[in-house]
C-alpha cells in the first residue's frame, strides 16, 4: 500500500480524498495556487506545497511542478481527482516515468477511451449498443453530407476531442449542415487544439445515465449500479440522482452487462464511467467513457455503502476487486451547489462568504470546501459545494433536500441554492419525467426579496 499520496487538484474533490487516504492511514500531500492558500484541502492535507499563481495552467495543469512536488515531498502516488490532469495521458505517462503511480487510468486507456470517436470504434468491437453514425473522424464536408444522409436527419456533429458541450451542433435538415460543420470545427479548433469531427443520429428526448464501474489489474470488473444525469445546463450537469425514476430492472441489468463488458474488453483499470444515451423507448447507446472519478460519485456511495475513493486506491495498489455487481439499497440525489447567480443567467459570482450555515442531519451529505470569510476565487469552475440528500424512497429523498437546502444558507455570493429549491418542486422533476432537454424550458420564479 502507498505511504503517501500527492492530491494534484483542489477545493472539495482534494478535501474528499485526503479524508480517505487518513482513514486509510496514507499521508497525504496537499498542492495549490496561491489563490488556494487558505482553502480547506491545504489546512488539512500532513503536508502543502505551492505550485504556482491562480491561473490553471501555470499551477494546476503545471505538469512539471506537480511531479517536483511529488518528489521532494517522496509521494509515492498521486489522486488527480476529476478535471485538471485526471484524463490527461501524458502526465499518466510522466507519472510513470518518474515511479510515481498515477491513481486512474493508464496512458494508453486514457487515448483509447480519451478520443471519443476512437472509443465508439472500440465499443463497436467490444459488441456495446452505439449510436448510429459515423465510424470515425469525418474527413471532408461530402463525407460527412453523405453520413448525414445515410444516418437521417436529426443528426449531431461532435468535436472529437469535446467537452463540456464544446464543438457541438444539433443539425435538424440538410440546408443548416453546411454552416454547422464550419462552426463546429472552429469552435473545437478554439477549445481543444483539433478540428476533428464525427457525426451521430440525434437522440431525440434523451436521458443520460452513466453506469459506474471499477476494474482491477487482473482484467476483472464491476458495476456499481446506474446515475441519472439527465438535468443539465449547456451540457453541464446540475444534479443527479440514483436509481434512475426511468429505470426498470431490466434495463438496468443490460445497462450494467453492456458496461463490464466494456471495461473488461479495454482492461480498463481504476474507477470509471460508462455514459449512456437512452431514448424514450429505454434503448440505449453508449455516448463516452470517463477515466476518472466522477463529481457525482457520493450519490453511488450513499446507495450502496461503498468508498469508491478506498476502491480506486486499493486496485492502484494492486489489489484485486470482488467482482460483484451491486444495486442500490436507497435514493440518493445529489445538487451541485455553484457560485453562480440563477436568476441572471447563471452568472458566476465569485468573492468573499460572510455567513455560512450548513445543513444537516440524518440522510444529509455536504462535501464542501467552504466556510464563513472564505473567499472563492475567480480563476476555477463554480462549483463549491455537493449537497446529497439519502432515504429509502425517492419521494422521501426529495423532501429531505427541500429541508436541507431550505437550512442551508450561503450570503455575500450568489448561488444555486434557489435554483435546486424550485426544481425540487417542479411537478415534471418530482414525477421523473424529464430528460436532458428538461432546462431548455425551466424559468426561475420571480425572487422573493426578504
Amino acid at each position: 500500500m502507498f505511504k503517501k499520496i500527492l492530491i494534484a487538484n483542489r477545493g472539495e474533490i482534494a478535501l474528499r480524498v485526503i479524508r480517505t487516504c487518513k482513514e486509510m492511514g496514507i499521508k497525504t500531500v496537499a498542492v495549490y495556487s496561491t489563490a488556494d492558500a487558505e482553502s480547506l484541502h491545504v489546512r488539512f492535507a500532513d503536508e502543502a506545497v505551492c505550485i504556482g499563481p491562480p491561473p490553471s495552467n501555470l499551477s494546476y495543469l503545471k505538469m512539471s511542478n506537480i511531479i517536483a512536488a511529488a518528489e521532494i515531498t517522496n509521494a509515492d502516488a498521486i489522486h488527480p481527482g476529476y478535471g485538471f490532469l485526471s484524463e490527461n495521458a501524458k502526465f499518466s505517462k510522466i507519472c510513470q516515468e518518474h515511479g510515481i503511480k498515477f491513481i486512474g487510468a493508464s496512458p494508453e486507456m486514457i487515448d483509447r477511451m480519451g478520443d471519443k470517436a476512437n472509443a465508439k470504434s472500440t465499443m463497436i468491437e467490444a459488441g456495446v449498443p452505439c449510436v448510429p453514425g459515423s465510424e470515425g473522424i469525418i474527413e471532408t464536408f461530402e463525407e460527412c453530407e453523405k453520413i448525414a444522409k445515410e444516418t437521417g436527419y436529426p443528426v449531431m456533429l461532435k468535436a472529437s476531442a469535446g467537452g463540456g458541450g464544446k464543438g457541438m451542433r444539433a443539425i435538424w435538415k440538410k440546408e443548416d449542415l453546411k454552416n454547422a460543420w464550419e462552426s463546429a470545427r472552429q469552435e473545437s479548433k478554439a477549445a481543444f487544439g483539433n478540428d476533428d469531427m464525427y457525426m451521430e443520429k440525434l437522440i431525440e428526448e434523451p436521458r443520460h445515465i452513466e453506469i459506474q464501474v471499477v476494474g482491477d489489474s487482473f482484467g476483472k470488473a464491476c458495476h456499481l449500479s446506474e446515475r441519472d444525469c439527465s438535468v443539465q445546463r449547456r451540457h453541464q450537469k446540475l444534479t443527479e440522482e440514483t436509481p434512475s425514476p426511468f429505470m426498470t430492472d431490466e434495463l438496468r441489468n443490460a445497462m450494467g452487462e453492456a458496461a463490464v463488458k466494456a471495461a473488461e474488453y479495454i482492461k480498463y483499470e481504476g474507477a470509471g464511467t460508462v455514459e449512456f444515451l437512452v431514448d424514450k423507448h429505454r434503448n440505449f447507446f453508449f455516448m463516452e467513457m470517463n477515466t476518472r472519478i466522477q463529481v457525482e460519485h457520493p450519490i453511488t456511495e450513499q446507495v450502496i455503502d461503498f468508498d469508491l475513493i478506498r476502491e480506486q486506491i486499493m486496485v492502484a495498489a494492486g489489489i484485486p476487486i470482488s467482482g460483484k455487481n451491486y444495486f442500490p439499497m436507497m435514493h440518493s440525489i445529489e445538487c451541485r451547489i455553484n457560485a453562480e447567480d440563477p436568476y441572471n443567467d447563471f452568472r458566476p459570482s465569485p468573492g468573499k462568504i460572510t455567513t455560512l450555515h450548513t445543513p444537516g442531519g440524518h440522510g444529509v451529505r455536504l462535501d464542501t470546501h467552504v466556510y464563513a470569510g472564505y473567499t472563492i476565487p475567480p480563476n476555477y469552475d463554480s462549483m463549491i459545494a455537493k449537497l446529497i440528500t439519502t432515504a429509502q424512497t425517492r419521494e422521501e429523498a426529495i423532501n429531505k433536500m427541500k429541508r436541507a437546502l431550505d437550512e442551508f444558507v450561503i450570503e455575500g455570493i450568489k448561488t444555486t441554492i434557489p435554483f435546486h429549491r424550485q426544481l425540487m418542486d417542479e411537478p415534471d422533476y418530482v414525477s421523473g419525467n424529464y430528460t436532458t432537454k428538461f432546462m431548455e424550458s425551466f424559468v426561475m420564479k420571480d425572487k422573493v426579496e426578504e
